[in-house]
């Protein structure tokens, strides 16, 4: 698991390699990912938007920019946490992802973005 803090909000991230499978007949890895976003500030915060970039060690970079997290805007308020499970596809057993959210603090109304630790998506049979 790797954690990170920025401004307040602990973002947590843990994998699980879920399998292979066959899209548009290339074979693919499949990866589940679990964040768990806590407010340790004093204010309460709403999580807005977020921005991916994934690394795949056979293709090039993906980004992936959008609302929410799984179609959610969680709202946390000091002390809470919204825990939340995604997943992608690699065409490697091998990449890594990491990004940010885009928040809002309600007390100041000020946008801030919240790091996302990098984290590693091993397929643990293709690791030496």
């Amino acid at each position: 698991m790797v954690t990170q803090i920025t401004k307040g909000i602990k973002i947590s991230v843990s994998t699980v390699f879920e399998g292979t499978y066959f899209k548009n007949y290339k074979l693919h890895y499949a990866f589940s990912y679990e964040i768990t976003i806590e407010n340790h500030s004093k204010d309460s915060v709403q999580l807005l938007s977020r921005h991916w970039e994934i690394y795949d060690s056979l293709n090039d970079l993906e980004i992936v920019d959008g609302e929410g997290v799984i179609g959610k805007k969680p709202v946390l308020k000091p002390g809470e946490t919204h825990t939340y499970t995604s997943g992608c596809l690699l065409t490697s057993p091998h990449g890594a992802m990491h990004g940010w959210f885009n928040m809002v603090n309600f007390t100041t109304t000020r946008n801030f973005r919240v790091i996302v630790p990098a984290f590693r998506l091993n397929a643990p049979y293709a690791l030496n």
